[in-house]
């Protein structure tokens, strides 16, 4: 399944996939063809596929699907699109310089997010694990449930263990599906934590 990238973030898959494999052998042609395979099932797959999963449905070693990624990349570099490794696996998404393109002709596709669900998820991308009221003290307002409702809604947070304090709040983590969004594997590769001007200029 081929997605946009909104996001501006490094593709941490692009460099692992920058590698060199052999040319001209028999060898080439069977990597040849399980990037092939691999192409066939990003492309049907409704969900980001992982390397595990990859290497159990076509039966290949971890050394056979690097290389094969890596001539998979090499393939796209001439299209439109792009090998992207998120947190939930590899997809195929649209480049990011036909973003503008898209958001030009299919204007609906652009979400735009509000300036407090911006900052609250912020607070609990990089302060994680937080509870309701730590999110109210860093932004000094009242958080609004309904939007921590659009937030689980989209499968960007979930409730994950207790703060051990009166009435044990619950304490608030984003998901796999918060950095597949974002076009992250990590949250290490978030960038620098923005102010809540940044986060306003966003919106």
């Amino acid at each position: 399944m081929a997605d946009v990238d909104n996001p501006k973030y490094e593709n941490k898959a692009q460099k692992l996939m920058s590698i060199s494999v052999p040319v001209s052998s028999e060898k080439r042609e069977n990597l040849e063809e399980i990037s092939r395979h691999i192409e066939v099932l990003l492309h049907a797959s409704e969900a980001p596929l992982t390397a595990g999963a990859l290497k159990k449905h076509l039966s290949v070693s971890t050394k056979e699907l690097t290389d094969a990624l890596g001539l998979l990349q090499e393939r796209l570099d001439t299209g439109v699109l792009k090998l992207h490794e998120t947190a939930s696996g590899y997809r195929l998404q649209i480049a990011d310089n036909y973003s503008t393109l898209i958001q030009r002709v299919f204007p609906q596709r652009q979400e735009r997010l509000s300036q407090a669900l911006l900052e609250t998820l912020s607070v609990i991308a990089y302060k994680q694990p937080v509870t309701r009221s730590d999110i109210e003290h860093v932004r000094g307002v009242t958080l609004s449930s309904n939007i921590l409702r659009q937030l689980f809604d989209k499968g960007w947070i979930i409730e994950k263990g207790h703060k051990d304090t009166l009435g044990r709040p619950a304490l608030l983590h984003t998901t796999a599906q918060f950095l597949d969004a974002f076009g992250l594997t990590h949250l290490n590769e978030l960038p620098p934590m923005p102010d809540m001007e940044a986060i306003q200029s966003m919106s």
